[in-house]
């Protein structure tokens, strides 16, 4: 299976157009901690109601820490139909790294 990647250049301009929906994969207390502004946490207990709730042909952006599980996720999400999901090269880190914005807490 091809995965596809975005680097976060393109990323941002996603998130800025508003044109993506960002899932965060990496685990609650990192998410709390600082997440992309209006990313959704994504994990055993959220992901059936993302996959119900959500378009799959929308675009999703899925990131972790460094840009090596979203791989996995972003196929998963491929698998149950999501035609435009990509993994966000570098992760969370190249995203803080950056000076990209970020958001504390559960709140998006």
């Amino acid at each position: 299976m091809n995965i596809p990647e975005i680097d976060i250049t393109r990323a941002h301009s996603l998130l800025t157009e508003g044109s993506a929906t960002f899932v965060d994969v990496r685990d609650s207390a990192s998410y709390q901690e600082a997440h992309i502004p209006g990313a959704l946490h994504l994990d055993n207990s959220t992901v059936q109601s993302f996959l119900d709730d959500t378009d799959k042909d929308s675009t999703v952006v899925v990131y972790c820490y460094h840009g090596n599980a979203s791989m996995g996720a972003t196929g998963f999400l491929q698998e149950q139909g999501f035609t435009a999901a990509s993994s966000m090269s570098g992760g969370f880190v190249a995203w803080s790294d950056a000076g990209l914005e970020s958001r504390a807490g559960t709140s998006t």
